[in-house]
């Protein structure tokens, strides 16, 4: 389905938001369940700093700089920690990672993304660990075109297609999707920006009667 919202094509980096947060959306939809250490713990570092920040003003304000000046250094100081090891948790432990969770079999999934300055490629690397056994990688290189049609629209279904057909443990949850996929992955793979606009339309029309039925039957309940 295509999302009502659209994007700028020509923005890079809205189009690697827009996918990467598709890719939660998907796998919690088919009851993998995801792991927020990751951004936790990113999201303490950067409230910590902020809170020493406000600290520092607060006491500044209040007291004044001369009989502050030690804890105003002190927070000068921790403030600088706790961004150095943000960045270092960002840049060293993330490394672009965008969802971690488990299947609904045990198996243990981490999905990093990652995009070059101007080339509209998306860059995922999969990290699969199963209950049993070693871990396997897969790295896939696909172009944004796949799912995005030249108004801006996300086109949830190739997406999930790429996932389903290439993920074995995506497939074995949704193993509908990917026996259907099976047969026409290449075809939407392979599909051009006026296909992908074709499917939108489709389905934006299909969402319009839907709604504007809703509407002539609520008319129907106030009269």
């Amino acid at each position: 389905m295509a999302s009502q919202e659209k994007i700028s094509v020509h923005n890079l980096a809205d189009l690697k938001n827009t996918s990467d947060d598709a890719i939660p959306n998907y796998l919690n939809s088919l009851k993998f369940r995801q792991d927020h250490k990751l951004v936790d713990t990113r999201l303490a570092l950067g409230y910590g700093a902020f809170a020493v920040a406000a600290a520092c003003f607060f006491w500044d304000y209040r007291l004044g700089f001369e009989p502050t000046k030690y804890y105003t250094a002190a927070a000068v100081a921790l403030y600088a920690l706790l961004n150095g090891v943000l960045t270092y948790w960002i840049g060293f432990v993330e490394k672009g990672t965008v969802y971690q969770g488990t299947a609904p079999d045990g198996t243990s999934i981490s999905i990093a993304t990652s995009t070059k300055k101007n080339i509209p490629t998306y860059n995922v690397k999969i990290t699969i660990t199963p209950k049993k056994g070693a871990a396997q990688t897969i790295e896939l290189s696909r172009s944004f075109t796949e799912w995005f049609d030249v108004q801006g629209h996300f086109v949830a279904r190739p997406f999930q297609v790429m996932l389903a057909t290439q993920v074995p443990a995506v497939a074995k949850a949704d193993p509908k999707r990917a026996q259907v996929a099976a047969a026409s992955a290449s075809d939407f793979m392979n599909a051009d920006a006026s296909v992908l606009d074709a499917i939108a339309a489709s389905e934006t029309t299909s969402t319009g009667a839907e709604a504007a039925s809703s509407g002539k039957k609520s008319k129907r309940r106030k009269a």
